[in-house]
Parts: C-alpha cells; sequence; structure tokens
C-alpha cells in the first residue's frame, strides 16, 4: 500500500512537472490565397493576412489575433513573417504589404529596394520608374491611358 501510494505521487509529481515545462510556440505562419504571409488562428484552418492582424478586429473565432501578448508592442511583439521594415528603420509594414504595388513605407524600400527583393512587374501592372502619387515602379494597366500622367515620361499614357 505504501508502494502504491509512493508510485502514485511520483507519477503525479512527473505529470505536474510536464505541464510546468514551457511549451514550444505554435507555428502560425500561413498563406492567404493570393499566395501573401498570413496568420493562421487557433482553429488551424482560418488563415487571416498579415494586415489583419491587430487591427482591432477579430478575425479568428477566439480572437487570438488580437491578443495583447501579440499587439502589445508592435512591431515588436509580432513574429518576424509578420513584419517588413523599411529602409528607415523606424517604420515597418506587415508583409502582405509589401511587394503589392503601393508606396507604404515612403521611399518605396517595400516595393523597388533589395530588401523587399519583389518580382518584376506582373501582366496587370505598367512599368515605368518613377512614378507619381502612391505607386513605386509600376502602376495598374487600369490606370494607362485615363488622361492622368502616373509614369514620369507619360508612357502611361502614350505606350502602355
Amino acid at each position: 500500500s505504501a508502494l502504491a501510494l509512493l508510485v502514485l505521487a511520483a507519477a503525479l509529481a512527473s505529470g505536474l512537472a510536464l505541464a510546468l515545462l514551457p511549451r514550444p510556440p505554435v507555428n502560425r505562419f500561413c498563406t492567404v490565397p493570393d499566395n501573401r504571409t498570413g496568420f493562421l488562428c487557433d482553429n488551424r484552418v482560418t488563415c487571416v493576412p498579415a494586415s489583419w492582424v491587430c487591427d482591432r478586429v477579430s478575425n479568428c473565432r477566439n480572437g487570438e489575433d488580437e491578443q495583447e501578448q501579440l499587439c502589445g508592442d508592435l512591431p515588436h511583439s509580432l513574429p518576424g513573417y509578420l513584419v517588413f521594415y523599411c529602409s528607415n528603420p523606424r517604420s515597418w509594414v506587415y508583409a502582405d504589404q509589401k511587394c503589392n504595388g503601393m508606396n507604404e513605407c515612403g521611399d518605396c524600400s517595400d516595393e523597388t529596394w533589395s530588401l523587399a527583393a519583389c518580382p518584376p512587374c506582373g501582366e496587370d501592372w505598367w512599368s515605368c520608374s518613377p512614378v507619381h502619387f502612391e505607386f513605386c515602379s509600376c502602376i495598374p494597366r487600369r490606370l494607362c491611358r485615363d488622361g492622368i500622367q502616373h509614369c514620369l515620361g507619360w508612357s502611361d499614357e502614350f505606350l502602355c
């Protein structure tokens, strides 16, 4: 009887010790349908775009995309795969905003510099550098021949 109690106590102690061990962090990297970086919810099915994390709207059923632990000290509290740092290290954008054609960094480092490693303009885009306004090196083809200069050399109005 004493031996049985000793075995039971040892089993409980080892179970408690295992429960108190730090668990490895859950890998939440995923890709959303347009092949951009996402955040995997607890249900292991829902993948929300990186830029939807910490936007004050719960996109995961349990709200894990808005938890204080994740959103408390942006961008430092975010996993590295959700963040892209601009050429100015104090500026950052969500990883899914990199190479999307828009100048979120303000200096185009999220679109054109070697840090971003963006592919060349896709088929729905027109390449011109430099461009005016919010774009960096490509403009959406829908802006071609719209009577508004988007490319410095007017190629969007005469060649596109």
